[in-house]
């Protein structure tokens, strides 16, 4: 997986949030010189850019700014490189509140870069992986509850047993064209529909 990484990292669209000044000069050289596209972006912006990479410079007196980016979509949200210059409390609580997945020292050296790279992006795949798989597995769960609260509204409603309620819902989504957690969902809604009962007002 390493090597496809290594692989992908000429190409990435990779974007620099950094003041500037000429340590933000050689790291953008020296990604290009790896191969990724780069973009240079101060002040912070209010959102994430469309990029594959960032790299965030964590500035006290940019704190504000950079909050606001980290509450802005999550699901915008790229591979994050801390670029850290101090190791006091305050900035390593923005690095750990930034969810970033590696951090970068200053002063920003060439060597350990492509490392860093590599083992975020690495590190992010993993976490976005494992992401759509529980999200895939919570749509699953609550499927199957739908189908079971469906089952338990037309065995009551109509004295089937539980086999026969899972047929019928089965039935009628083959007949629709429809799948099996749409349908209970349309039981679980016209049930809902005939037991309203307003409020006296």
């Amino acid at each position: 997986m390493a090597i496809e990484i290594l692989k992908e990292l000429r190409g990435l669209r990779v974007h620099v949030i950094h003041p500037p000044d000429e340590e933000r000069a050689s790291l953008v050289e020296h990604l290009r010189r790896i191969g990724c596209h780069v973009d240079i972006i101060w002040p912070v912006p209010a959102e994430w850019p469309a990029a594959d990479i960032v790299l965030l410079a964590i500035e006290q007196d940019a704190r504000a700014a950079i909050m606001k980016l980290l509450k802005s979509d999550p699901h915008a949200r790229p591979t994050l490189i801390a670029i850290v210059g101090y190791e006091n409390p305050s900035t390593l609580q923005l690095v750990l509140e930034s969810g970033a997945v590696a951090v970068v020292e200053r002063p920003i050296r060439p060597f350990g870069l492509l490392t860093n790279l590599t083992i975020a992006r690495s590190l992010w795949l993993e976490r976005e992986d494992a992401r759509r798989r529980v999200a895939k597995l919570e749509r699953k769960l609550s499927g199957i509850q739908k189908i079971q609260k469906a089952k338990s509204i037309l065995m009551d409603s109509q004295g089937l047993s539980e086999e026969e309620a899972y047929q019928s819902i089965r039935r009628q989504a083959m007949a629709k064209r429809m799948a099996m957690e749409e349908m209970a969902l349309a039981i679980i809604n016209a049930n809902e529909l005939l037991n309203y009962r307003p409020k006296d007002g």
